[in-house]
């Protein structure tokens, strides 16, 4: 009995011994996994952080390359215009539009050929000129309107002086406003206003030369005449001279004012510095 006590004690004792190895070993190998886990979670960390790190080096040298863009310079600021700078330059627009206008109006053709400024048969005479293309007189009224035409042209290579003299003496008091005026034609129309009454008179002698020089006042007289003879038809009696001048004289102005537009449209082609100052962008 005491020996199966004995037994039973000894194989207790060797099972206790085997579980407590067995524990052991099962301890260690918890605290590798252990380890094990926190090495892989350091070395999957430790990319992410390097990966994170370069687009904020990139963003720092796209900000350094707009900042050196800003640095530009500016334009140069244009200095105001003067009021002498502004009349000296409308009144040399005016004197180079003169001069243009004059000698393309002074061609041939200049105005028979030019529709813009064709002169038409008189409209007080228009009755005339209807009836006597009824009575087969129509030549008669074609020739006599290229010879009014003809007497424009020859007119107007005399008219120079009388429009620089005009130009010249145009006291313009409101310079800054017309230089820097929207409306191609502003100086033009300014000049018109203030002498075309003046112009017309002083003109009206070279306008009649060249109307006598064309035959335009034979033909003319020609047609009043013969209209006058038909029965039953009110005599007329128009003045072909005040016609024509005025005629020739807004002829010379249109072609001016096409001159002022080209002149404001490009101040560097026309060869003047000034020009460009005062009519420059």
């Amino acid at each position: 009995m005491t020996l199966f006590r004995t037994l039973a004690l000894g194989l207790t004792l060797t099972l206790a011994a085997g579980q407590l190895a067995v524990a052991q070993t099962k301890t260690p190998a918890k605290k590798t996994t252990s380890t094990a886990k926190k090495t892989t979670t350091v070395k999957k960390t430790t990319p992410a952080k390097k990966t994170t790190t370069a687009p904020k080096t990139t963003t720092t040298k796209t900000t350094a390359t707009k900042t050196t863009t800003v640095a530009t310079p500016a334009a140069p600021v244009k200095a105001p215009l003067t009021a002498d700078e502004a009349t000296g330059g409308l009144r040399e627009a005016l004197s180079q539009g003169v001069t243009r206008a004059v000698a393309q109006a002074g061609e041939t053709d200049g105005f028979n050929g030019n529709a813009d400024i064709r002169i038409p048969f008189p409209p007080e005479a228009e009755l005339i000129a209807a009836t006597l293309r009824k009575v087969r007189a129509g030549a008669l009224v074609d020739n006599f309107e290229v010879a009014l035409n003809r007497a424009a042209e020859t007119a107007s290579t005399q008219a120079k002086p009388i429009f620089l003299n005009a130009v010249q003496n145009l006291s313009l008091q409101d310079a800054l406003t017309l230089a820097t005026s929207k409306e191609s034609d502003a100086a033009t129309t300014l000049l018109y206003e203030k002498t075309a009454a003046d112009l017309r008179t002083a003109f009206q002698p070279t306008v009649q030369q060249s109307l006598e020089k064309t035959g335009a006042i034979k033909l003319y007289a020609e047609m009043v005449a013969r209209y006058n003879k038909i029965p039953l038809v009110t005599p007329l009696n128009p003045q072909l001279v005040p016609y024509a001048t005025e005629k020739t004289v807004d002829g010379l102005f249109a072609l001016i004012a096409a001159e002022e537009g080209r002149i404001r449209q490009n101040p560097a082609a026309q060869g003047s510095a000034l020009l460009k100052r005062v009519f420059g962008k």
